[in-house]
């Protein structure tokens, strides 16, 4: 199939935007703001984000997750890792729009739950000397499980429980992170551009719930693209 008959390019073409040239920025017009206004990843409301499967650094062989805010800028991305194996793919680097580290998410070698480690350290900065605050695995052993379990990592935390677990299909885009308690968090759906237009799975939508931190959703949702 060449590139001019690709339906792909032809939705791409029918639609108000270019996401490949034109980073999506027409997906959410940008309002009137101060340039220097501060991302914030904790809202007292609602907040709606939109993802798109593929690294912001654009060129081929590149491959990640750029995400933008409700107004259209780009707040955290995850560029150029490759979908080899997880024993030859070596940690993702989870950064802001800015490129600075927010956490380092590791794959945990023979695991049979496919288990995966979130490190951050006080500053962000340095990737040698990190703290674990979750982990992140496959509720079943089974090669295609959609559900994951998260379990944050404190002292006071010796429960078998999850502390965070997922329902539905990520690889549909249609999924829930849920709490402890069963209340949903944050909610993985297609992108619509219109009442008409819906777009695949490259680029969704993601909405986390108030009081919950945006950058640790967007750290399961990486995780959860290599396990579930």
């Amino acid at each position: 199939m060449t590139e001019a008959t690709s339906p792909l390019r032809s939705v791409l073409s029918a639609l108000p935007f270019n996401p490949i040239t034109e980073r999506m920025s027409r997906i959410h017009p940008r309002q009137s703001r101060n340039d220097d206004e501060e991302l914030s990843t904790i809202a007292s409301h609602p907040s709606v984000w939109t993802v798109w499967n593929k690294s912001s650094m654009g060129f081929q062989g590149t491959d990640g997750f750029t995400i933008y805010d409700s107004r259209g800028r780009l707040a955290f991305r995850v560029d150029n890792y490759s979908r080899k194996h997880k024993c030859f793919a070596g940690e993702l680097l989870l950064m802001n729009g800015d490129g600075k580290l927010i956490m380092a998410l590791r794959p945990q070698i023979l695991s049979m739950h496919d288990r995966w480690r979130g490190f951050k350290d006080e500053d962000g900065m340095d990737t040698s000397c990190k703290t674990e605050i979750f982990s992140m695995r496959r509720h079943s052993i089974i090669q295609r499980a959609d559900k994951a379990e998260v379990f944050m990592d404190s002292p006071n935390n010796h429960s078998s429980v999850p502390n965070f677990r997922t329902e539905g299909c990520f690889k549909t885009r249609n999924c829930k992170i849920l709490d402890s308690k069963g209340d949903e968090v944050a909610h993985i759906i297609h992108k619509q551009v219109n009442d008409s237009v819906t777009l695949g799975n490259e680029v969704f939508s993601l909405i986390i719930q108030p009081s919950m931190d945006a950058e640790l959703i967007m750290a399961f949702l990486v995780i959860m693209d290599r396990i579930c």
